[in-house]
């Protein structure tokens, strides 16, 4: 099988298990029967738990050879240390939305080779937009091409973030988030960093940033974001890899004014 057939199939995995893990999250969403905390505000469900199980099982039966990296610890039996392939899932970005019914949340599938990023899979079910973005491709919501903003300035800008479950991080957060909110035109804080990266792939948003933040939550919407065009880097302004826990993304345009800005507000 050719690399390119390859990376085709693979995706196309990867869309089908977001769709199926999607419709499990809208058939259960304000219906869970079980809550646990994992820290002192981050909590878990049956269906983050069901929803990541269903990947992996679709991830073991269609590519046996291939690793997983899941929020809530599922794997495919295959370690994730020296493999080739590496799934990385996120399968409810948005739980604490998921548990109190606001319909703000989405599955993320990210799918690394050899420690790059090839492809980015975010499925929000409450809308029914699919966004995918593929290394050297253009990305795509729904079928059709999206782009970053073409905002030039930050002080026109609208960015996007996320706070720490870690309580003794959001107080730089919180000064980060103020040194921001007089630089540009407004932020948003709607509780998944996945849609957060994807929306402004889509243009909907100028920029996102977040420090510290997991894997599961930002890789496949800093694939996507790319496809789409965005300046894709960690706060000291290195290329972005998929294990890295902290991103600033944005169009290009203003991506330099706004990392300048991120990394003087805060913890940076």
């Amino acid at each position: 099988m050719s690399a390119v057939v390859e990376l085709d199939a693979v995706e196309r995995s990867a869309i089908l298990l977001a769709f199926e893990a999607g419709r499990l999250l809208r058939d259960r969403v304000g219906r869970y029967t079980t809550l646990e905390f994992k820290g002192e505000i981050d909590l878990v469900t049956e269906v983050d738990k069901a929803s990541e199980a269903l990947i992996a099982a679709g991830i073991a039966a269609q590519w046996p050879g291939h690793a997983m990296l899941g929020e809530e610890g599922s794997t495919t039996g295959v370690a994730v240390d020296g493999a080739e392939w590496v799934w990385i899932v996120d399968p409810i970005d948005g739980t604490t939305n998921f548990a109190h019914g606001y319909p703000h949340f989405c599955v993320s599938i990210a799918v690394a080779r050899d420690g790059i990023g090839e492809i980015g899979v975010i499925y929000d079910p409450n809308r029914n937009e699919l966004f995918v973005g593929r290394r050297g491709r253009n990305a795509q919501l729904n079928g059709h091409p999206i782009g970053v903003s073409d905002t030039l300035i930050l002080k026109r800008s609208i960015l996007a973030t996320g706070f720490s479950y870690v309580r003794e991080h959001r107080h730089d957060q919180i000064a980060q988030w103020t040194t921001l909110h007089d630089a540009c035109q407004g932020i948003r804080r709607e509780g998944s960093a996945a849609l957060g990266m994807a929306w402004m792939a889509a243009g909907r948003t100028d920029g996102f940033y977040e420090k510290p933040i997991n894997p599961w939550d930002i890789s496949a919407g800093a694939i996507i974001a790319e496809a789409a065009g965005a300046t894709v880097k960690t706060y000291a302004g290195a290329p972005y890899s998929v294990f890295d826990k902290e991103i600033v993304a944005s169009n290009p345009h203003i991506h330099e004014e706004l990392r300048r800005a991120v990394t003087t507000g805060g913890d940076g």
